[in-house]
Parts: structure tokens; C-alpha cells; sequence
């Protein structure tokens, strides 16, 4: 039955939570579901999906998700078929591995815009990083409000096309708050849009998926340096630590001055500084060590630092007397407050 075209199909949801699981068919809906409007893949691999797409230019709703890797469609596939999805409101593309990626030897060493999604304002990804700087060099979404993404562990991330992405949607150009969390799974950077309602959240979320609290720096910051300079206009940086389970604690004594140091390089006008209690002291040992102007020039828009549960005459003021003593010294003053996370 489903080996031929429902003309009058609408929407449609496949889920797998078995693993392997069958592919579909090239004989899949006719290869045509020209009503269709809804269209959710999930854990269920179809090579042959960009046939059925091609001729689904009414879809709305677009969600690819858990794909495994006998189900892989390269970037330049994937665009071709989203060119002609002009309705498409909502796009979630998301694989099982990290052995979903494009082959080098075929990447386009120059970007080209090929897909316009003039009311895409929804996308999610989770894969690979060079699959998605592949994608996005070639599609163009003027008002995309939410972006999520999760990058698979890897060793190096280089990103300047996720930046310029960024720099094309005008909705993204009042980013100013960035939050950088680091969990158990992963670390996390959270740009909400400045006019979103507290309970809502949109704008951009971004996170790569490892365990040693090192790693995660290391990764977070290779993101944020290579994505810029769509990061550079941001005025408030927070950095937590939520870890909820504590059979295997994060231990920060792996973590260099150097690599906070070269976080702080990506963002050069931020103003004010939050920090929770427990990556603090790792924090202010590392801006402690700067010597002469160089104090001036980590952070050198910086004007108040909000330590969680901060109290004067405490040990907290005593790790971040020294950098503010120099900051002083130089012309740059800055101020420290107590900081109530919510």
C-alpha cells in the first residue's frame, strides 16, 4: 500500500527505535506526496528522500532526525531539495553519528547560496560540524528566531561559515547575551533573543557534546573564535557549571590559564562578566596572571564582574582582588557584585 502516491496525504510521521532497521524503498509513496505538509523522519534511513522532496513544495514542517548512516544525504542534496520548500516554516536535521560527514575531496572550497527560505524561522541540527558549515554556506533563512545545534565530540572545530550564516539573519543582529554552561554530557552557549519572554527561547543555542570539563573549553572556544565576527557584539558573558550527577566529578585541574584566556579573545566588548561559584576561583587565577597591560587587554570592554553568592571581605574577594587592583592601575576600572542565578 504505501508503494504508491497518496495525492491527498497531508502529513506524515515514520519513527524506528529499533536499530537496525529496513530502508525505505525507492518505491516509497509512488515517490511523489505532492500535499504533503508535515513531514517527520525519525530513526528511519531513506536514501532516496530528496526524490520524494522535490515534488512535496507545499511542506511546512521538516524534520529528519536520528538518521543512521545508511540513510546519509549530502549537503548539496539536501539543498537542492530545500530550494524549492519556499513554505518551509520548521527544518530538524539530526544524525546518530559522527560517520555522517561530507567527503572532503567533494566540499566546495567556495560557498554558494543556493536555497532561499524566506519563512524558515526554526531550524535544528546535530551532527558533524563540517556537514553543517557545508549546509548553511548554501542556504540563506533572513528570518530564522531559533537555532539549535549540537556538535558530535570532535577534535578540532573551525566554523566561519556558521558565523557568516549567522551575519545573513537579520533576526540575529541584536544578539548581545551570550551563557556558557558546562554540564556533564557537553558545554552549552545560550544567545537569547533580547526581546524573548522569560519563559520562551528563542535565539541561538549551540552545544558540543563532551565529558572532560578541558574538552569542553578547548571545543566551546575553537566555536566562538572561529565563528566571529557574528559573536563580537555581545555585552553580557555568563559561565556555569551545572553537573547533576556526582559519580564522576569535573575536576578543573586540567584546565590552563591559557584556555580561559583564549575564550575571553572572541569576545572583546563584553561589558559585564557573570560567573557562578564554582568555576570562579579557576576563572580569576587565570585573569590574575596577567602581567602589565596585558591586564587591559583580555576583556578590555569589561566593567563589572558578578560573582554568585559574592560577599566583601569574604575568600571570594580575596581571588579577584589582584586583577582588579590592576585593572585599576591601568584605567580600567571594574566593579564586583553579587550575583543571584536564577
Amino acid at each position: 500500500m504505501m508503494h504508491v502516491s497518496f495525492l491527498a496525504l497531508t502529513s506524515l510521521e515514520l519513527w524506528s527505535e529499533d536499530v537496525p532497521v529496513s530502508v525505505l524503498p525507492d518505491s516509497f509513496l509512488g515517490g511523489s506526496a505532492p500535499c504533503l505538509r508535515s513531514f517527520d523522519l525519525n530513526g528511519v534511513p531513506f536514501p532516496t528522500l530528496p526524490t520524494l522532496l522535490v515534488t512535496s513544495i507545499d511542506l511546512v514542517k521538516l524534520s529528519l532526525w536520528r538518521i543512521p548512516h545508511s540513510g546519509y544525504t549530502s549537503p548539496e542534496e539536501l539543498v537542492t531539495c530545500l530550494s524549492s520548500l519556499i513554505k518551509l516554516e520548521s527544518f530538524s536535521l539530526g544524525f546518530l553519528s559522527s560517520r555522517s560527514y561530507p567527503n572532503r575531496a567533494t566540499r566546495r572550497p567556495v560557498p554558494l547560496i543556493h536555497a532561499v527560505l524566506p519563512v524558515l524561522t526554526f531550524f535544528e541540527f546535530r551532527g558533524v560540524s563540517e556537514y553543517l558549515e557545508d549546509l548553511v554556506a548554501q542556504v540563506h533563512a533572513p528570518r530564522l528566531t531559533e537555532f539549535r545545534i549540537i556538535f558530535f565530540n570532535q577534535l578540532l572545530f573551525n566554523t566561519p561559515r556558521f558565523g557568516q550564516f549567522l551575519s545573513r539573519s537579520e533576526k540575529f543582529q541584536g544578539l548581545n547575551r551570550v551563557n556558557v554552561t558546562f554540564r556533564n554530557w557537553g558545554v552549552v552557549a545560550s544567545l537569547p533573543m533580547p526581546t524573548s519572554a522569560a519563559n520562551e527561547n528563542p535565539g541561538l543555542r549551540f552545544g558540543i557534546r563532551c565529558e572532560e570539563l578541558d574538552w569542553q573549553l578547548s571545543s566551546i572556544e575553537q566555536v566562538c573564535a572561529s565563528s566571529s565576527p557574528a559573536l563580537f557584539s555581545l555585552e553580557h558573558l555568563s559561565i556555569q557549571q551545572l553537573i547533576w550527577t556526582y559519580d564522576k566529578p569535573q575536576l578543573q585541574a586540567n584546565i590552563e590559564d591559557t584556555q580561559w584566556l583564549e575564550l575571553f579573545q572572541s569576545f572583546s566588548v563584553v561589558k559585564n562578566l557573570y560567573l557562578s561559584n564554582e568555576l570562579m576561583p579557576s576563572i580569576m587565577h587565570a585573569l590574575n596572571e596577567l602581567s602589565g597591560e596585558s591586564v587591559t587587554e583580555v576583556l578590555p570592554a569589561l566593567q563589572d564582574i558578578f560573582v554568585e553568592g559574592f560577599k566583601p571581605g569574604e575568600h571570594i574577594q580575596e581571588a579577584i582582588k589582584p586583577f582588579i587592583a590592576a585593572r585599576q592601575l591601568f584605567g580600567h576600572p571594574v566593579a564586583v557584585h553579587d550575583w543571584k542565578r536564577e
